[in-house]
């Protein structure tokens, strides 16, 4: 197949999923160029396999204006149908007011361009990350081209908006919808016809497990990581209060923190508020080689997030062999086992996060168990390699007209890249005990 993929910006630091989703698609033969409406800012540039990225990435913004001008000429004159019909979706669509059709009218151009691009390497479908802007553009650069789309659906955003975003024309006309979890496609039924329900499948995000080294847990834990975009929404001050708790009975605690974004500076200042200032790190964006180093060396990963799908960075906490305490929030307990690879708490409540944490602290062989059940739920339903074969064979499959499956039996899918399951013989070092 030669396809496209899009997203409103890519690479990008907190979107390692979609670049290894690209990567294995790439291996198994699949042509996809990737397109982004913007480049990402240099702060989101943190490894090689974003460089890499960045150089294969056409980029949509900012237009050539003479190549806008042509491109326009091109595509009205030689399908004057398709972009009168494109024309009206896009009007049919608009958000309301006029900046709705200023921004509706620019994201037809968009669209242009990205036709006009497929056209020329022919590209024959195009597959798109999030339901907004970026999707709103291959939608109407599929009326123009004349080709399918397909979108990956993750959430929770865009079901705080869905009809600002027209979601219920994007999954009408999609030719499928992979959903990241069973989740996100309850949301989406609500905002689809009965008839199209088939057409929305589940597709993990995953990892590689191949790319962890599990972790090592021994005596009392003192180290805690977190991973994630600096914003309220991922819970760190809840997080803060929690470890402020916690002192009193583990004076040696500490916390990373990875990431950056609006509210870092917040954060810092009210660590410092609190006292914690020796105790928590902020250390920014890093490459996801570093990241596999910090959770390498950290005994509890925490996520206290308010709205999540189903986080990446959770489950390469348990490729890991991490024990991870988390909110019961969306999908997230179809990836986390209350109890058995972490502990599931109440979104905000920085008791029943302390509780967790210190559960898991003051006993090494719970966070050994834990770690690697984590580990052995990852590979077998979190792995990129089967998730993307998967994502492929229902891509082929509905070209070809034929529906697969809402989600596959483990026994359905293979691919060359899979992990084999994890020993459940295996000690605490993924070494196979005798």
């Amino acid at each position: 197949m030669r396809i496209a993929y899009l997203t409103g910006q890519y690479p990008r630091a907190t979107d390692t999923f979609i670049q290894r989703e690209v990567s294995a698609l790439r291996e198994s033969d699949v042509h996809v160029q990737t397109f982004s409406i913007r480049k990402p800012p240099e702060n989101e540039n943190v490894g090689p396999e974003q460089r890499a990225e960045r150089e294969r990435t056409i980029y949509v913004l900012p237009p050539s204006f003479v190549g806008l001008i042509l491109t326009g000429v091109r595509l009205k004159f030689g399908s004057p149908l398709r972009y009168l019909g494109a024309l009206r979706l896009a009007l049919r669509t608009r958000q309301a007011g006029l900046k709705g059709l200023f921004y509706s009218l620019f994201y037809l151009m968009e669209a242009g361009i990205i036709a006009d691009k497929m056209r020329k390497d022919n590209l024959t479908h195009l597959h798109n990350h999030f339901g907004d802007s970026s999707c709103t553009v291959a939608m109407l650069a599929a009326e123009l081209g004349g080709f399918t789309f397909s979108l990956s659906l993750h959430g929770p955003g865009i079901f705080f908006e869905p009809y600002h975003w027209r979601l219920d024309e994007k999954l009408t006309r999609a030719l499928f919808v992979s959903c990241i979890s069973h989740f996100c496609r309850s949301q989406a039924m609500i905002f689809c016809p009965p008839d199209k329900w088939d057409r929305l499948h589940i597709v993990h995000c995953g990892v590689d497990p191949d790319m962890f080294t599990p972790a090592v847990h021994t005596g009392r834990g003192t180290r805690l990581l977190t991973v994630g975009r600096m914003a309220s929404v991922k819970g760190v001050p809840v997080l803060l209060n929690a470890i402020k708790q916690l002192l009193p009975t583990h004076p040696d605690i500490t916390l990373t923190v990875v990431g950056d974004g609006p509210e870092r500076a917040a954060f810092e200042r009210r660590a410092e508020e609190l006292g914690l200032s020796e105790r928590v790190k902020f250390v920014g964006y890093q490459a996801q080689s570093k990241v596999r180093d910090f959770l390498n060396s950290t005994d509890v990963f925490v996520l206290p997030s308010f709205a999540e799908g189903v986080p990446v960075v959770l489950m390469e906490a348990m490729a890991a062999g991490v024990p991870v305490v988390t909110t019961r929030i969306a999908g997230v307990a179809e990836l986390v086992d209350d109890g058995q690879s972490g502990y599931l708490v109440a979104p905000g409540d920085a008791e029943s996060l302390a509780r967790g944490i210190d559960a898991l602290l003051i006993d090494h062989e719970k966070r050994t168990a834990f770690g690697h059940a984590g580990r052995a739920k990852v590979g077998d339903a979190f792995n990129i390699a089967r998730e993307s074969a998967w994502l492929q064979q229902i891509m082929t499959s509905a070209l070809a007209g034929k529906v697969e499956p809402i989600r596959y039996e483990s026994s359905q899918i293979a691919s060359p890249g899979d992990t084999p399951a994890i020993d459940d013989n295996a000690d605490h070092t993924g070494r196979a005990a005798s």
